[in-house]
């Protein structure tokens, strides 16, 4: 026993080039090459004596990197037949390196070098760390800290007798099951911060309008004590009951038709790390090693906390990614005692920065442009080679268009909110939807929701899927839209306050994720190209 422990400890990844599976390395001199992934084709890692430079392939359904000793200056972009030298050395790599460009572009653009960027860190982020680390007792005066904010962002409608402004048009996502009594009363959602087609002031409850700008994205609001009652007659064993305060908070939801777009996912530049989580106690670890996968650290990657010049042209949405890794592991229930505390997974452009773990809620992107979510299990292991995105985070709120098993399970569901599950705060979470032989991507925010009320309003808009997000700010549950117009970029926020978050420069406002980089990681909403687009 001890000595096979040592040879799995021997074997363990010493980086992050040695944890990717599916890597292809090549040599010609001094100089090495790795496609960390080739089935994706986009991140690779140049090598030469003790320097690398992480590389970036904007064309990968097109363009492949290669070594040639022909042209011992640098790389070769081979298209299809074409062979054009890319000459990197003595000075380009140098140059780009030591550029201010987070993308510096290698090869009149057909190429870029990933530099390290300092992400943007809020001023709660700023004032949480402080505590955990510097205060005597910190973690417990953050606790206080979150019930004091619990209701902080709680919002409620506006409303009247009078109709709402029509929303199910053709199309459009699946409304939800309302309760007739409180169909008849028009939401008027003060907050929401995104422009739609319709001039009406008023939203039916559990309706989708049309947002303005992009076709085929919807927005919804509603409120727990709008949904029919029947809903709240199932999975009573899995689902608590709703107070007063969270029956009448509302829940902005925004949805994007999966026909035109496609979801890509970005780490940060500091979060959600690859450590252990300190929820995980030293007796479940793995000796001697600094992460649960062997890494403690992504270098030589380099992650941007910024979306891809070539993507960024088609992103039209982005939201908030999950929890850090201090919060996404287990310290209660079974999974805290599976894959030494099932720390949360998640993969970038193929490259796994943390294995996913079976049991958890889990978003993916093949390399095909489809999206999945579904609870991770063994088996899926065999579609690693071609996952481009995944984010793990818990378990399920919805699975099966039913409420998750462990929804009104404090502990073994690692809700956060705080140690005496005070679950009542503002959350974040992204669902599927199917209707009418389409598919939907769906953000929520819930002003003030436990995870029981997320069920419910999921379950009357008939989701497939849904898993948490992050929870208990504006910034940590942020949802911008853009819309475009010749050369002008118009900025819509889900809530209006999350407007905070961006930047500006005179009259222009600089988004974040767009924009600028940030320390934690985030979803983006993309265009597909034109042949993929479903009409």
């Amino acid at each position: 026993m001890i000595r096979f422990t040592a040879i799995l400890l021997f074997l363990a990844p010493v980086t992050i080039v040695d944890l990717q599976p599916f890597r292809q390395s090549t040599s010609a001199g001094s100089a090495t090459l790795v496609n960390l992934n080739p089935n994706i084709n986009v991140w690779y890692v140049l090598t030469v004596g003790e320097t690398s430079w992480h590389l970036e392939n904007p064309q990968p359904h097109t363009a492949k990197i290669l070594l040639d000793d022909k042209h011992p200056n640098g790389l070769v972009i081979a298209e299809g037949t074409n062979r054009a030298p890319c000459d990197l050395f003595p000075s380009a790599l140098d140059l780009a390196r030591n550029s201010a460009l987070i993308y510096a572009p290698l090869c009149g653009g057909r190429l870029y070098l990933r530099n390290p960027a300092k992400g943007q860190r809020t001023a709660l982020e700023a004032a949480t760390e402080f505590l955990r680390n510097q205060v005597w007792g910190g973690e417990k005066v953050i606790i206080l800290f979150h019930h004091l904010l619990a209701d902080r962002y709680r919002e409620t409608a506006e409303s009247d007798n009078r109709r709402g402004g029509e929303g199910n048009v053709p199309g459009a996502p699946l409304n939800a099951q309302i309760d007739p009594a409180r169909a008849t009363r028009m939401a008027i959602p003060v907050n929401l911060g995104i422009a739609l087609e319709s001039e009406s002031t008023g939203m039916t409850p559990g309706a989708w309008y049309p947002a303005a700008g992009n076709p085929g994205t919807y927005v919804s609001v509603m409120q727990p004590n709008q949904i029919a009652s029947a809903i709240f007659q199932t999975s009573k064993n899995v689902v608590g009951n709703l107070d007063s305060i969270e029956s009448a908070s509302l829940c902005y939801l925004i949805a994007f038709d999966l026909d035109r777009y496609e979801l890509g996912f970005a780490m940060g530049t500091s979060f959600p790390g690859v450590g252990w989580s300190a929820r995980v106690p030293p007796s479940l670890r793995i000796p001697n090693t600094p992460g649960p996968d062997g890494i403690g650290s992504i270098a030589p990657l380099v992650s941007t906390g910024l979306i891809a010049p070539e993507n960024g042209r088609r992103t039209i949405a982005t939201f908030t990614g999950g929890f850090k890794r201090e919060h996404g592991a287990f310290r209660f229930g079974d999974l805290a005692l599976k894959n030494h505390g099932s720390h949360y997974g998640f993969i970038e452009n193929g490259v796994v920065f943390s294995k996913l773990q079976p049991g958890l809620a889990t978003v993916f992107m093949l390399d095909d442009g489809s999206l999945q979510m579904r609870t991770w299990t063994e088996d899926d292991n065999k579609l690693l080679a071609h996952v481009k995105y995944a984010r793990q985070n818990g378990v399920p709120i919805i699975e099966a268009s039913a409420p998750g098993q462990l929804v009104n399970r404090w502990g073994p569901g690692n809700w956060a909110g705080s140690e005496d599950e005070k679950l009542r705060t503002i959350r974040g979470a992204v669902a599927l939807q199917s209707s009418a032989g389409k598919r939907f991507l769906v953000y929520a925010v819930f002003s003030d929701a436990t995870p029981s009320a997320m069920a419910r309003v999921f379950q009357a808009y008939g989701m497939n899927y849904a898993m948490i997000t992050d929870m208990n700010a504006l910034e940590h549950t942020y949802c911008a839209v853009y819309r475009r117009s010749g050369s002008e970029l118009s900025v819509d926020h889900l809530l209006k306050g999350m407007s905070v978050l961006d930047k500006s420069s005179g009259d222009e406002v600089i988004p974040r994720f767009l924009g600028y980089p940030d320390n934690r990681d985030f979803f983006y909403v993309m265009e597909r190209a034109a042949k993929e687009v479903k009409r």
